[in-house]
């Protein structure tokens, strides 16, 4: 799957520095499903006694080369890999013969059906200190030499394509041709997202900005709302408290309702500002997701991206 890049888009947001927590809540998943390495022996009865050359680990790693090991066990992350002098983990995200959108049932089945193959893998990261080996079978499919060539094209502020191929609870997972970058769910849109599967799904064609790219840990950032114009600063200019505008319900919450308006924004009615219907005493009864509604400007809040809103009337 290969990446096309197009000219660079001039954004004023494009600047923005990840932190090392930013990306530790990225890793988070991948991180536990690599400390649970070992969960494998106690399902299908294996165990590795492979001593790691940390020095051949750290040159396949450096000289980006295609490598053939072998599946030994398996845990609810991913695939354990090892041959005569290396031992590593391949996540589930990085191998090919997934399906999208898995139960749990057919992940397990699967991932027990990887164990005996040889498969051409790559690896990702390498830190000793740590005994961590993470490799890929995904990036393995764009030869030897293609990460090192994308990283030194792919530029902040760029845009590339890319393939959608994993959905996490934090984000978005994109192959960019050999390399996979990842749409933190605060970068798939300027509104609100409940989980990154209402925003794209897995195989979907993408096109991002690059915010950041890390060759040395192989973290490449990117973002899908910072393609369009920050409606947050549209809404500071076009309305002020106490305009009355519609809007369309999309949530009910124990505390309230939250309500899109047209420019996408939304924003929260508290249930303080409500006046429930005689015989209501929950809003669900005469609320709904989908409903049209009038409601009035509180106040705004473009840096924080918060909109309080009012309930004015409904249909």
């Amino acid at each position: 799957m290969g990446s096309k890049q197009t000219q660079a888009v001039p954004h004023p947001e494009v600047d923005l520095e990840l932190d090392e927590g930013w990306w530790s809540s990225i890793l988070a998943d991948e991180d536990a499903a690599v400390s649970t390495r070992n969960e494998s022996s106690s399902r299908n009865g294996n165990h590795s006694t492979v001593s790691v050359d940390w020095n051949q680990v750290k040159n396949c790693f450096d000289q980006d080369e295609v490598i053939e090991l072998d599946v030994y066990g398996y845990n609810r992350g991913g695939v354990l890999v090892q041959c005569d002098s290396i031992q590593g983990f391949v996540p589930i995200s990085h191998l090919v013969d997934i399906p999208s959108n898995p139960t749990e049932e057919e992940k397990t089945k699967v991932l027990a059906n990887y164990v005996g193959r040889r498969l051409r893998l790559k690896v990702i990261e390498c830190e000793p200190s740590q005994e961590r080996v993470v490799l890929s079978e995904r990036a393995a499919l764009a030869g030897e030499g293609r990460r090192r060539q994308l990283f030194q094209s792919l530029k902040i502020g760029e845009l590339v394509d890319g393939v959608v191929t994993n959905i996490t609870d934090f984000g978005v997972f994109v192959d960019l041709g050999g390399v996979e970058g990842l749409i933190h769910v605060s970068e798939l849109s300027w509104g609100r997202v409940a989980h990154p599967s209402e925003v794209l799904k897995i195989s979907d064609r993408v096109k991002t900005m690059v915010l950041q790219v890390t060759e040395e840990s192989a973290r490449v950032a990117l973002s899908l709302k910072r393609l369009f114009p920050n409606p947050w600063e549209q809404l500071a200019r076009h309305y002020k408290p106490g305009d009355v505008v519609s809007a369309t319900i999309t949530d009910i919450m124990r505390f309230g309702a939250f309500a899109r308006m047209e420019e996408g924004v939304e924003g929260l009615i508290h249930i303080s500002s409500m006046e429930l219907p005689t015989g209501k005493r929950q809003i669900d009864q005469f609320l709904q997701p989908g409903q049209p509604v009038q409601v009035r400007i509180l106040h705004i809040d473009p840096e924080r991206r918060r909109l309080g809103l009012g309930l004015v009337s409904y249909s």
